[in-house]
């Protein structure tokens, strides 16, 4: 059985995943790199970053993977199909978002108290290297379709690692020039700082589309009366305007006609009127007649 008609674009999913997966091989290898020197230079800083990175990498992977899911067809029970995968995964990112920037600030006030000895030439080289590799996987994921919830999710982790290892190079250069080590740990605040600002972006975004909100930009109210203004409508109510996943906008109405009215018609032209004006495509418009008095007359039995 059909379940109506398919709004994903595979040609986009393609593209989209083809530019995760660069900017996962990307952030895996920056990983590695962390990971070997931070065990050699005995530097913590760096390993929690690597774990950091780790986050990051489980992050675009998710995204990957909730592409692929998206674009199986609808049947069964998932009348939908299962679209809804990348708004599950844009709320986990924002999520994982949200505890590390928690873990960062615990961490950074520990440090602020008790600044540790800073192999900061070392950091330096790394954190450059770590700017080079972000701005190539941010630069790769800002030409995806970024009205993806999903990969813009991903894309926050990855814009939030540059600024995050741009501050670490600041620190360092600081820590080198300076001495003065507690400049880290307020590198680390400010980064903090932008996670929680990406995190509540996404979970709000997110959200709304799990709470069935009308999709922003667009106004329930005013799509009522501009149904209402249309020759031969009497009546709009249970007027219903949600968002099945990013960019995917669906609206469901009973509307009276007047006793005259062609209602088939009427639906037609409503719906036409419907993807014109508002952009909304995917709309089930139930159109009867307004009761006329001959209806409300109680036949005998």
């Amino acid at each position: 059985m059909d379940h109506g008609h398919d709004h994903s674009h595979p040609v986009t999913a393609d593209a989209d995943r083809r530019k995760l997966a660069i900017a996962l091989a990307l952030i895996v290898g920056l990983m590695a790199v962390e990971v070997v020197v931070g065990i050699v230079a005995h530097s913590l800083a760096l390993l929690s970053d690597a774990g950091h990175m780790l986050t990051d990498a489980g992050a675009i992977g998710f995204s990957l993977v909730a592409i692929r899911l998206a674009q199986r067809p609808a049947e069964g029970a998932m009348t939908f199909g299962l679209k809804r995968t990348e708004i599950l995964s844009a709320q986990a990112n924002g999520v994982t978002l949200l505890i590390l920037a928690l873990f960062i600030v615990y961490e950074a006030i520990h440090r602020l108290i008790s600044p540790p000895d800073v192999r900061a030439g070392l950091v330096l080289g790394v954190a450059l290297l770590g700017v080079l590799v972000n701005l190539a996987a941010s630069w790769t994921l800002s030409r995806a379709n970024r009205e993806s919830l999903n990969v813009e999710g991903s894309f926050q982790h990855i814009l939030t690692d540059l600024f995050a290892f741009i501050g670490t190079a600041i620190a360092a250069v600081v820590i080198l020039l300076t001495g003065f080590e507690r400049a880290d740990p307020i590198a680390s605040l400010l980064v903090a700082g932008l996670m929680l600002r990406s995190s509540y972006g996404l979970l709000r975004a997110s959200g709304r589309i799990f709470l069935e909100a009308a999709p922003e930009g667009i106004d329930p109210d005013r799509i009522g009366n501009a149904l209402l203004e249309e020759p031969g409508v009497v009546e709009v109510h249970d007027l219903h305007v949600w968002e099945v996943t990013s960019g995917f906008p669906a609206l469901s109405a009973h509307i009276l006609v007047k006793a005259e009215a062609d209602c088939h018609q009427a639906r037609f032209h409503l719906a036409h009127l419907l993807a014109e004006r508002f952009d909304i495509e995917h709309s089930t418009l139930q159109v009867e007649h307004e009761p006329g008095d001959e209806l409300l007359q109680i036949r005998p039995g």
